[in-house]
């Protein structure tokens, strides 16, 4: 309550000032603008794809050790106390391993989140020196972000430049990216989206196997429709 006051307090004096002094202000709702970006849905495509792929690999380990676990508990009475401990440790290693993957590819500083920086970055500088022109031209004193600021309690549509922006980038207002397709995906967290992917792999297998001897080899001739010479 009382960092909300503060803050009530800073943004009234600060009004107050812009009007003592002819200082302006405005906001942007930076996702609303960065959804009209090509290059920033490609460089989320991308990471979408690469968080997927990394998550099938972090579940594959696991689902391999559960599967040693079980097959460890059924064989346990019949090892000797040295095979146990041997496959204990193995069991033991192979979770370490898997772990150490998932924080490798998905920890604070992990592959994704340096990735991330490298592909959404250069989208983010060229919005920021748009912005900039235009805050510079118009006089703004300071721009806030609706998206990022949740100290915005209310914002007055009249202060939103963001159509502004979305046009000096080259893009016409309320024209984003999103398809049908991808507001169903968006509703997926990377583990159900990396467990579609893990299905569908399986199903291929399953299969393949069904097929036996009779499955197709790739120009659509199975394996035991060779003609007689």
């Amino acid at each position: 309550m009382k960092t909300t006051s503060s803050f009530l307090l800073i943004v009234s004096l600060l009004w107050l000032s812009s009007d003592a002094f002819g200082q302006k202000f405005a906001y942007i709702d930076s996702d609303f603008v960065l959804l009209h970006l090509p290059e920033y849905a490609d460089a989320q495509a991308q990471l979408n794809q690469l968080a997927i792929d990394w998550q099938v690999e972090v579940e594959t380990k696991m689902e391999s050790v559960e599967r040693l676990e079980l097959a460890y508990r059924a064989e346990r009475i019949l090892l000797t106390p040295e095979m146990r401990q041997k496959r204990e440790e193995e069991i033991t290693t192979k979770r370490q391993e898997a772990r150490g993957l998932q924080k490798e590819k998905f920890g604070v500083e992990g592959e994704l989140f340096r990735k991330r920086q490298e592909l959404i970055q250069p989208v983010q500088d060229l919005v920021f020196e748009e912005l900039k022109d235009i805050a510079s031209g118009s006089g703004y004193m300071v721009v806030f972000d609706k998206s990022n600021q949740s100290n915005m309690l209310y914002t007055n549509p009249k202060y939103d430049i963001s159509d502004r922006l979305i046009k000096a980038l080259g893009y016409v207002p309320g024209e984003t990216l999103e398809s049908e397709e991808d507001d169903k995906e968006a509703g997926k967290s990377i583990q159900d989206k990396a467990k579609d992917v893990m299905d569908k792999g399986r199903d291929a297998v399953g299969g393949a196997l069904r097929g036996g001897a009779g499955g197709l080899r790739p120009g659509g001739n199975s394996v035991n429709s060779k003609g007689k010479d």
